[in-house]
């Protein structure tokens, strides 16, 4: 029996319209018989061109309120039957069930519901059960059966009647078919994730996928799974790479400290700040913070919690960036930002992260809540005699939001809204000190009167000697050690102010 198959009927119940006339004119044009349901059915009528109502096959009105349309013998078995398996056939002919070659369905906009805020009884209505049905019946029998399961795959089945008039390849089916069972896979899990309480259960399913050009080395296959347009719009450049967008996203976390700061410019590189400063301009700010490591600049990813004007994209433009990201931008800063033909700006729209993150772990995941805790002056609790002054206060939450969003073991030190120099993702505390004592002294920055933030606690007072000897005034960290008095003591001694926050940064 041959694998290509010509369209003789058509089952058509859809919930969008959009483009399906073409589609609908083309089949009538072949002479394809169309069979549909409620609006649908009206839809082709309005346009002239004859319809079977499904009930004239099933001899069953629509019940329930339009829940049960379509789900009938008659309606399956012309889906489902084999046409190579002689029983199949004959029951066919017994139960007089027409074959029904095409299936075309739109599910109800389940997600969408959702999303907007809608009622219970709103959101249950819209759990589809005949589409749903249909998809997976016309998915099945895909040797057969041509299935269309969203308004998205319209278009290919267009051009596929159109350049085949009218007939189809197994292989045509089967790409239908592979598309068909991920809709309504990942239409099951928005209606369990919908329901789900369990928080040992973990379903996830992202509908829109892209090629990287290659993963964090060029011999590794990279992919990015989300909607990164709800996200960026971008303005210009080439296309983002994996490691880009591992730096776009420790960017938007790390501004996002800073939402309702004054001007804030921070640059990243491999996913850690290498500068950032707040100011009263946003291109004092991104001066300030380009200062801060113009080595570590060269080649990063730059963003802003605010505007960038003309004179912050002048100066901007001195430097090789792979990414600018900012809420807003002058015309002419655009037109300045655009002289370097592959540097990417986006602009960032305001969008909710998710709430939970994940990534592999051995032959799993790790899934954790976002660590949405920021330390504010009401975390803070002075455990020294020395209080902190109303500026070390402010370098010290600034230290604090940037040491959460730095790798582990880290040390920040910052001052006057400025990160001064860190130590990062080194294996030892003192380590990660010592580096970010040297960072500074390489740089030329004078660490007297710095604040120190730390991602942890300090089990020995070797990190605040260090700090002290390196002109450290004042130090945030979480305590909890069961040695804290240690560092306590050693700073009263030597008039060196400490807070406490009672949480602990850790970030891996």
């Amino acid at each position: 029996m041959s694998t290509t198959k010509t369209i003789q009927s058509a089952l058509i119940s859809v919930f969008s319209k959009d483009g399906l006339e073409p589609i609908v004119r083309k089949l009538h044009e072949q002479n394809v018989t169309l069979y549909s349901t409620g609006g649908t059915e009206d839809f082709i009528k309005n346009l002239g061109i004859p319809v079977v109502p499904v009930e004239d096959i099933t001899s069953f009105p629509e019940i329930l309120g339009g829940r049960v349309k379509t789900l009938h013998p008659k309606i399956f078995g012309g889906i489902l039957n084999r046409q190579d398996n002689e029983s199949d056939v004959q029951q066919m002919k017994e139960f007089d069930i027409p074959q029904i070659d095409l299936v075309i369905v739109d599910l109800y906009p389940f997600e969408k519901t959702v999303a907007s805020g809608a009622s219970e009884q709103d959101i249950i209505e819209k759990i589809d059960i005949g589409g749903i049905s249909l998809i997976r019946a016309g998915a099945k029998n895909f040797k057969d059966t041509v299935i269309v399961a969203s308004v998205n795959e319209y278009s290919l089945l267009l051009e596929l009647i159109t350049e085949q008039n009218g007939a189809t390849t197994l292989e045509n089916r089967r790409l239908l078919a592979t598309k068909a069972f991920h809709v309504s896979s990942h239409y099951d899990g928005a209606i369990f994730n919908y329901f789900n309480t369990d928080e040992t259960i973990y379903k996830e399913s992202i509908a829109d996928g892209q090629v990287l050009r290659y993963g964090e080395n060029p011999h590794q296959k990279g992919f990015f799974f989300g909607d990164f347009d709800t996200m960026f719009k971008k303005v210009h450049g080439k296309e983002l790479s994996y490691n880009n967008l591992l730096d776009v996203d420790a960017a938007v976390n790390l501004i996002a400290e800073f939402k309702t700061d004054g001007p804030t410019f921070a640059i990243l590189k491999h996913n850690n700040a290498c500068g950032l400063a707040s100011r009263k301009t946003i291109s004092e700010a991104y001066l300030a913070a380009l200062a801060c490591d113009p080595t570590s600049a060269f080649g990063g990813v730059l963003i802003a919690n605010t505007k960038i004007d003309l004179a912050a994209a002048q100066e901007i433009n001195k430097l090789f960036c792979e990414v600018v990201i900012a809420p807003a931008y002058d015309d002419e800063a655009i037109t300045v930002l655009q002289e370097k033909k592959n540097r990417i700006i986006l602009v960032q729209n305001e969008v909710e992260l998710p709430s939970r993150q994940v990534r592999t772990c051995l032959n799993g995941l790790l899934i954790q809540d976002r660590n949405n805790i920021t330390d504010t002056k009401e975390h803070l609790k002075t455990v020294t005699i020395t209080e902190p002054t109303a500026q070390e206060i402010e370098d010290l939450i600034f230290a604090s939001k940037i040491c959460k969003n730095t790798k582990s073991n880290t040390i920040v030190f910052a001052k006057n809204g400025t990160l001064i120099s860190s130590g990062t993702g080194q294996t030892s505390r003192v380590d990660a000190l010592i580096q970010a004592v040297d960072k500074a002294k390489a740089f030329g920055f004078d660490l007297t009167g710095a604040s120190m933030a730390s991602d942890a606690f300090f089990p020995f007072p070797d990190c605040v000697e260090l700090a002290k000897k390196a002109g450290i005034t004042a130090v945030i960290q979480p305590g909890g050690s069961i040695k804290d008095e240690l560092s306590i003591n050693y700073c009263n001694e030597n008039n060196l102010a400490m807070v406490f926050t009672g949480t602990r940064h850790f970030k891996h």
